[in-house]
């Protein structure tokens, strides 16, 4: 059984069955969601992954909303809403802090980054200094992704990211991974719900597949390293395979 880190800013997350709505309602009909009870969060990195449509980022989604991100994302002084699509997963879920306030904090989605950087704007260019000293919209998406993670996130602090490979090329993913390393060196936490084998190697973490009922598995476990070994190793045999009459 793993000892409770009272120092890890979240800790857990329950899901509340007595209080659910009937399971044909999304997004309780969803077979993950169906299945979760709790997970343990590893105080310095938690990786989910799943195949698409499998829930993570809905989970992921309810835990930023629940901690008290905007569901569109950005820092919890953010608080916008251009479309409100989030579910109410949140509102039947219990979340376990530990005993210390994180400092900062963000939640990445990639889908509505584009929202949060119109944000930005709004709020006026004094806020470019945190952001690469340029709108965010004058920069490319991969860009604006990592200049948010340069020069925004700052240490000791709480950083939930959907998908953020979704805008990074490899050698961005191994950026990514190095600055992630910097800022938990700096006693900050990341949630990440991820399909990428690269951003997932990094060491001393858990993660979760939710398509094996929020099971945790080693790295070389996962499909997604699986699959993308055995794809490099022969991508000839693979693509013969695919393309095949």
């Amino acid at each position: 059984m793993d000892k409770p880190n009272l120092n890890q800013y979240i800790r857990e997350v329950e899901l509340l069955k007595e209080q659910l709505p009937p399971i044909t309602q999304y997004p309780f009909n969803i077979p993950s969601i169906e299945k979760l009870t709790n997970l343990k969060f590893h105080p310095n990195v938690t990786f989910i992954i799943g195949e698409n449509g499998s829930g993570k980022s809905t989970l992921l989604e309810a835990i930023a909303t629940l901690y008290g991100f905007n569901p569109e994302g950005g820092s919890r002084n953010f608080n916008f809403t251009t479309k409100a699509t989030h579910s109410t997963l949140h509102q039947h879920m219990k979340l376990i802090k530990g005993v210390k306030q994180p400092k900062d904090g963000f939640f990445l989605r990639a889908e509505s980054f584009y929202n949060v950087a119109t944000k930005v704007d709004e709020l006026g260019s004094d806020l470019y200094a945190s952001y690469g000293g340029i709108s965010l919209h004058g920069q490319s998406h991969g860009e604006s992704f990592m200049s948010l993670v340069m020069e925004r996130f700052r240490g000791n602090g709480v950083y939930i990211l959907d998908e953020p490979e979704a805008a990074l090329s490899p050698t961005r993913q191994l950026a990514l991974i190095t600055r992630m390393h910097q800022l938990i060196q700096e006693k900050s936490q990341f949630i990440i719900a991820t399909h990428s084998p690269i951003i997932m190697a990094y060491p001393n973490c858990k993660i979760y597949d939710v398509d094996a009922g929020y099971r945790e598995v080693k790295y070389d476990e996962t499909d997604h390293y699986q699959i993308t070994k055995d794809f490099l190793n022969n991508p000839s045999k693979f693509i013969d395979l695919l393309l095949e009459e």
